[in-house]
């Protein structure tokens, strides 16, 4: 009965940060955190909950890792690469050695700068989106730049994750060079097995010697998501996420990795067209109902509440929070910026634009901080505290830098129009 208490505390919670999210314009993610905190010490809920809360926290994380893969386009994203590469990198690139760099310098521990490094890398894609949207730029060639971008830093990211955390976790050192070809080894292995089950396993008509093997050679997902006129999509697709997550798990990788490639996968043609039940528009709101709405919070509040709040720690943290997040904004908008300007051929404005909306820090982020804080101890309680509010400021940048250059942005497009 307790931890349904708790239950009702963070929903009721959630609630309230979606309604604070609205009226501030910002990602809900920023107050779930806030409310965690809140709870934690006001007594309500406790840093070490039960496992019927921890459950939740963790299937939250891995339908809210399947809904962002699920928005994704496989043709769309494959074909905005070409223009978008050089955003990702060097918009990746330059936070992950100004993180590490700054986290190395306080604390001088190489496991606790990597995995700081790795929670600066990808971009918030939906927090830049909600702020582009809210200034009617969602449907601008920036905000496609952006889209893309984000999603080659959380691939990426992704794939970072998978091979660093069991070379940290299991002592690089000791590793050795056989250990770490192994995990890399099943790194691509994984992304194979993947790549070879979206492209003829799943699609509508299976190709090549997937063809010949018996009940697979004429069925694809498209038939499988259309049975009983796709009355079971919603539970197919997330038996899908759950099965893609356990997946990566038997290699060794966290199950957000899996649950995010198999978002990717599934696209919007195996379901029926319209708004009907079992059609694409019918099952992607089940799905971001469950992921981002009353299951997912749970996992952001939940982190959140590890945030026991220590006046003379979060003072101690002051230097150490100043120097992550102007370090890691300075690069992020102008690493993104000359990269959108220089390898995608976007004017002035627009680059610094692109600049703006790659500073947002949120689900994956935190995702690196539950991995490394929560579940392994790797990062020290001053590194999470400093990587906590670090990302809150970033997040609070996004929607008010890109009001304030939006003048300057639409004064360019109608120039060059």
């Amino acid at each position: 009965m307790n931890e349904l208490v708790q239950l009702t505390l963070i929903w009721a919670s959630a609630l309230a940060a979606v309604g604070a999210a609205r009226a501030t314009r910002m990602t809900p993610v920023v107050y779930y955190l806030g409310a965690g905190a809140v709870l934690v010490n006001l007594g309500w809920l406790s840093s070490d909950t039960g496992p019927f809360i921890r459950g939740l926290s963790e299937l939250g994380i891995i339908l809210i890792m399947f809904a962002l893969g699920f928005e994704e386009s496989a043709g769309n994203f494959l074909r905005s690469i070409r223009r978008s590469w050089g955003i990702a990198f060097f918009g990746a690139l330059f936070p992950f050695l100004v993180a590490f760099g700054v986290a190395y310098g306080f604390w001088r521990d190489a496991q606790i700068a990597v995995m700081c490094g790795l929670t600066m890398t990808a971009t918030a894609v939906s927090l830049t989106m909600v702020s582009l949207r809210s200034e009617g730029l969602h449907q601008s060639p920036v905000a496609t730049r952006v889209m893309t971008a984000a999603v080659l830093d959380d691939i990426a990211s992704l794939a970072l994750i998978a091979v660093v955390i069991p070379l940290v976790t299991e002592g690089g050192a000791s590793v050795g060079a056989l250990g770490v070809g192994w995990i890399l080894a099943k790194a691509v292995l994984f992304f194979v097995v993947v790549t070879i089950f979206g492209a003829w396993v799943f699609p509508d008509s299976p190709s090549g010697w997937v063809s010949r093997v018996p009940l697979l050679g004429n069925r694809g997902l498209r038939h499988l998501l259309r049975m009983d006129r796709g009355e079971h999509a919603v539970l197919q697709v997330l038996l899908l996420a759950l099965g893609s997550a356990l997946f990566g798990h038997l290699f060794g990788f966290h199950p957000a990795v899996g649950a995010y490639m198999a978002g990717l996968v599934v696209a919007r043609e195996h379901f029926f067209d319209g708004h009907e039940q079992g059609s694409y528009a019918d099952t992607k709101r089940i799905v971001d109902n469950v992921a981002f709405s009353w299951i997912g919070p749970v996992f952001f509040v939940n982190l959140g509440a590890h945030l026991e709040f220590d006046a003379e720690l979060l003072v101690g943290v002051i230097p150490h929070v100043f120097a992550m997040t102007l370090g890691v904004m300075v690069f992020q908008i102008a690493s993104a910026s000359l990269a959108a300007r220089y390898t995608s051929g976007m004017r002035p404005a627009a680059s610094l634009m692109i600049g703006f909306g790659m500073l947002g820090r949120a689900e994956l982020a935190f995702v690196v901080m539950d991995i490394a804080y929560v579940q392994h101890g790797i990062l020290s309680t001053e590194a999470f505290y400093t990587l906590m509010v670090s990302c809150f400021w970033l997040n609070i940048a996004v929607p008010l830098a890109i009001h304030w250059w939006k003048p300057r942005y639409e004064r360019e497009r109608a120039l060059t129009a």
